[in-house]
């Protein structure tokens, strides 16, 4: 699991597809690992992770949501999550079996041999044959199988000396006390149930512990009547898929088999839920191994079943492993691994980190990280300057207490005082909180996602849409209520014109999917209300149609404009969706009208992520030392600007 992480350090742009062929634990189990992060960030350096099941996939993407913070979308049909810049797809395909290999074992005038011998042993005397195939060891379920065989013969005596339930027991792959006792357990309870049903000439249990050459193995599929699989925890089993095309079987075997209906073809399966290939097999009668009685009823109901179930069983399974070979898996996984590595030569990647937490930065060719020396000097040139800011995530780190440093009110402070600049703050915290902590003279504020505006602390708020009835309130705030008591860890924060529900210290996995949930339930109560609901990183919003930092932005160039100011430089730094409308803003040719011909834009967002941005800042700690670096270029301007002192003396 740990591979992709040397093969991405030694090629940064390799094409890597990892799959998975065990089970994936659930994050209960997994974070009990020491160096569970370390495992997961391997795998996320590869390109397409590959599980059997959807269970799997959903344990492995659960493991990345709670441990890394990583969420997981769904783009047309495929599961995707984004990874410091690089797409990692998520794969669900079941492996199937190698149909042209079996059909030539099954073509072996050997294995028509084999036939013809256990025919004559147990057709021929009337027996009916269930057969099991498993290692021998503690997952396989053996022990639960027999006791489940027992408590047929137990409560349905018309079985004894008719049922024979053949179980094939391969060599365990390891060794150990544990392998010791399964195998003493098996002996054990296969000798209670042929002393206390067998008769002279029947055995109910037949164990063959010994290697079977593998057309012998596919002789025995072709007798039995039902195939059972009851392991409590396997990756795939391809047993059942074995068993069914060895069932479907070829013109001679049909001939042995079924002399007067040879084109009949029917199998029955009683299979663990607890492996991978179940969800595949509909038509299987699936079971909890733990439980006896049902394991025991299911496979009384196998044998009982109308011959036309069988039959109409059997060919839907067959169709679809005949359809799902190892060959289809394979090239499915390729060209899968194709797809998402198509861009591979469009980026730009570079590795950061060391040993196992090694990992590849991969950007856009026009996304580069803000350098302060550029921009330093396009701050130099520049006569007249705006600067948009986002608040909480940009300035300020996601954090319980939301009130800036001493630091950055100084360093706005220090910006407001340049006469060639226009600040503007846009967050969505209420006026009132804004107004107290910013005590910056000539900062122009944005309350509430934009639907405040002011331009300096002595200006009056004024609305950026006509004014909102907030009625809706009424009808929104029970509902977030309700999801509130539901979601431990969650709170709502009542705005003047904003309503937030936030789940940021609630469960991960829980608060998506109540937040899922809540936007839908939202926009059904809310459907004819002048509001819209958007769901942000931690968080769902109803706000006020129309309200949006985009808009803030598009103001303030345009009343810099009607003031005769021609704006040459543009700074507009930000975290999360709602700043991505004002990137768009600013970068796009409406809004070129209101800036100079030689205007120089930077649209910058916080973190290596995909944005309309074209540059980005690693975090907020970057953000304010580069608002600290302009602010000291702006006192040494405005100090090469002013007069010399006279000197008296």
């Amino acid at each position: 699991m740990v591979l992709p992480t040397f093969l991405r350090k030694r090629f940064n742009r390799i094409k890597l597809g990892f799959f998975l062929h065990s089970p994936f634990p659930s994050s209960e189990i997994y974070k009990t690992l020491p160096v569970r992060e370390e495992l997961l960030r391997a795998l996320l350096n590869s390109d397409l992770i590959g599980f059997h099941t959807f269970d799997y996939a959903r344990h492995f993407l659960s493991c990345c949501g709670r441990m890394l913070g990583l969420s997981y979308e769904s783009k047309r049909g495929h599961i995707c999550l984004e990874y410091y810049g690089r797409t990692v797809s998520i794969k669900i395909l079941p492996v199937g079996v190698n149909m042209g290999q079996l059909k030539t074992v099954l073509a072996l005038p050997e294995t028509e041999a084999k036939v013809a011998e256990l025919m004559a042993t147990y057709s021929g005397k009337g027996r009916v044959v269930m057969l099991g195939v498993d290692d021998m060891d503690i997952f396989k379920g053996i022990s639960l199988k027999l006791l489940a065989m027992e408590e047929l013969l137990r409560q349905h005596p018309e079985w004894r000396g008719k049922l024979v339930l053949v179980q094939v027991a391969n060599p365990a792959r390891g060794r150990g006390k544990d392998v010791d006792e399964v195998k003493g357990e098996t002996y054990a309870m296969v000798r209670r149930i042929n002393e206390a049903y067998g008769a002279p000439g029947y055995e109910p249990v037949v164990l063959i512990d010994e290697p079977l050459q593998f057309y012998e193995r596919v002789a025995y599929y072709v007798v039995a009547e039902v195939c059972l699989v009851t392991a409590v925890r396997d990756g795939m089993n391809l047993i059942p898929y074995e068993y069914i095309v060895s069932r479907q079987g070829n013109e001679a075997l049909d001939r042995m088999l079924q002399p007067s209906k040879p084109e009949e073809k029917k199998s029955m399966l009683v299979v663990s839920e607890f492996i991978g290939c179940s969800p595949s097999l509909s038509g299987a009668v699936r079971v909890n191994p733990w439980n006896i009685e049902a394991v025991a009823d299911a496979m009384e109901s196998a044998l009982v079943l109308p011959e036309k179930e069988k039959r109409m069983r059997h060919d839907k399974h067959y169709r679809y492993v005949d359809t799902h070979d190892v060959g289809y898996w394979a090239t499915s996984f390729l060209q899968d691994l194709e797809r998402t590595c198509k861009d591979h030569a469009q980026r730009r990647c570079w590795g950061i980190g060391f040993g196992l937490r090694f990992r590849v930065v991969s950007l856009d060719l026009s996304f580069r990280k803000l350098a302060m020396e550029h921009i330093v000097m396009a701050y130099r040139r520049a006569k007249t300057r705006a600067i948009l800011l986002d608040y909480d995530g940009t300035l300020m780190p996601q954090a319980i207490n939301k009130s800036p440093s001493a630091n950055s009110v100084e360093t706005l402070t220090s910006l407001c005082r340049d006469k060639s600049n226009k600040v503007f703050l846009c967050s969505g915290f209420e006026k009132g909180t804004l107004h107290d902590w910013f005590p910056c003279e000539n900062l122009g504020l944005a309350a509430e996602h934009g639907y405040f505006l002011r331009s300096s602390r002595d200006a009056e708020w004024e609305i950026s849409i006509p004014p909102a009835d907030c009625s809706w309130k009424q009808i929104a705030e029970p509902v977030m209520c309700l999801y509130r008591e539901t979601t431990d860890g969650s709170i709502i924060e009542n705005r003047e014109t904003v309503l937030v529900w936030n789940y940021e210290d609630a469960d991960p996995d829980f608060g998506s999917c109540q937040a899922k949930e809540l936007v839908d339930h939202l926009e059904s109560v809310l459907a004819n209300e002048p509001v819209s609901v958007k769901s942000t990183g931690h968080s769902v919003e109803v706000k006020p149609q129309g309200v949006s930092k985009g808009l803030v932005a598009r103001r303030l160039l345009a009343s810099m404009q009607e003031r005769g100011m021609c704006t040459d430089f543009v700074l507009c730094i930000g975290d999360d969706r709602s700043d991505e409308e004002m990137f768009q803003m600013i970068t796009s040719s409406t809004c070129g009208e209101s800036l100079a011909a030689t205007a120089e834009v930077f649209a910058c967002t916080v973190g290596r992520k995909p944005s309309k941005a074209k540059y980005y800042l690693d975090d907020t700690a970057e953000v304010v030392r580069l608002m600290q670096g302009l602010a000291s270029v702006s006192n040494e301007l405005a100090r090469a600007a002013s007069p010399p002192e006279d000197d008296d003396e």
